[in-house]
């Protein structure tokens, strides 16, 4: 297990890679441009600029989270196409600085979902929210809540002010779709683009839906265990593999998430781990907490354990931290909190892996 963290580049990314280099076992930057429009050729340049960055302070640079998917593909619409060859284009340019790993998603609209950002803890942390009663008025009402509640000035993945503007116009155009619609414009994108992949030896990761369930009316088809079976179908490659987020599956009470590493790891799916505890409040609420056990919901010990049993030997990275210490980061994103769950987690691996010697 390789360890990283992710980091949203010297503009907009508070935390210098020099303090990324000094938390124990981390080893790798999960990195992307973002000033590049969705859609748009990643220009070798920038891409070189940034590994260059990250290579400068001793780290590696061999994930990327995300290359984002033009509506067009998701909807099907005219610029499908050409949003594919740009996407191939871009593909064939991280390979080219060695990426071997393209973490994203196949969300409508909506990259995840939360309703509150800076949800206090009783021990005086912060963390990321979500309360299923608060997201069911209209998703222009969620969005401005999202934007206007505490992002520290930061612009959040997904979650662009910009994009309020087409927020209806693309609500409009999903609604037909359904899930059978959106799993076969998928079906289209993947197979077009893994003999790409194939060749230049870059793996797709797809993340699943967060949170796994519908919501305002869009289409989720990464949600349990028979979406990601019926996702690996239509392209039997170990270049179509799974991104598996820990806290994304593990807000579907329905998921044995130890069994998914087990399962999709095991048959080489899984190149990139996102590893995260949430704690229920209520069958449908949960808020993100620390990482070890008893903090959540989650066994982490069993979630490590499984990703032993599975022989997985990708890239991993500790997810969502709080608040602690005083830091206001980027919701989720703190050094401090992500810090300390890779220490714990790197502990659980080292443990496991040297018992079962």
């Amino acid at each position: 297990m390789k360890f990283g963290m992710r980091w949203f580049g010297a503009q907009d990314d508070p935390i210098p890679l020099e303090y990324i280099r000094q938390v124990p076992n981390v080893t790798h930057v999960v990195g992307a441009l973002f000033d590049v429009p969705v859609g748009e050729v990643w220009p070798m340049d920038k891409i070189i600029a940034l590994r260059d960055q990250i290579e400068g302070v001793g780290l590696k640079f061999e994930v990327v989270e995300s290359v984002n998917i033009h509506d067009d593909i998701k909807i099907g619409g005219p610029k499908r196409d050409w949003a594919i060859d740009n996407y191939i284009a871009t593909i064939k340019n991280l390979s080219a600085v060695g990426i071997k790993v393209i973490c994203y998603n196949f969300m409508p609209v909506f990259d995840w979902v939360r309703t509150q950002l800076r949800h206090r803890l009783p021990d005086g942390s912060y963390t990321m929210a979500y309360q299923d009663a608060l997201v069911q008025g209209t998703a222009q009402e969620t969005m401005e809540r999202m934007n206007a509640n505490n992002t520290g000035g930061h612009k959040l993945p997904g979650w662009e002010p910009e994009r309020l503007v087409h927020l209806q116009e693309l609500l409009e155009a999903y609604a037909p779709l359904g899930a059978e619609g959106l799993a076969e414009n998928f079906k289209y994108f993947i197979q077009a683009i893994m003999p790409t992949c194939e060749q230049y030896d870059v793996k797709m990761a797809m993340h699943p839906d967060d949170p796994p369930k519908a919501l305002f009316g869009l289409p989720r088809i990464a949600t349990d265990a028979q979406d990601l079976r019926r996702i690996e179908s239509f392209y039997d490659s170990p270049y179509n593999g799974f991104t598996l987020c820990t806290g994304s599956l593990g807000e579907n009470r329905a998921n044995d998430v130890p069994a998914l590493i087990r399962e999709f790891a095991g048959r080489d799916k899984v190149p990139f781990a996102q590893i995260r505890n949430i704690k229920f409040t209520s069958d449908v609420d949960f808020h993100e907490s620390a990482h070890p056990s008893a903090y959540g919901s989650l066994d982490m010990y069993e979630i490590m354990l499984a990703f032993y049993q599975a022989g997985f030997d990708g890239y991993a990275r500790s997810d969502h931290g709080r608040d602690i210490w005083g830091e206001r980061g980027r919701p989720g994103y703190g050094l401090y909190d992500r810090a300390l769950g890779t220490s714990y987690l790197s502990g659980l691996w080292e443990a496991i892996t040297k018992a079962n010697r």
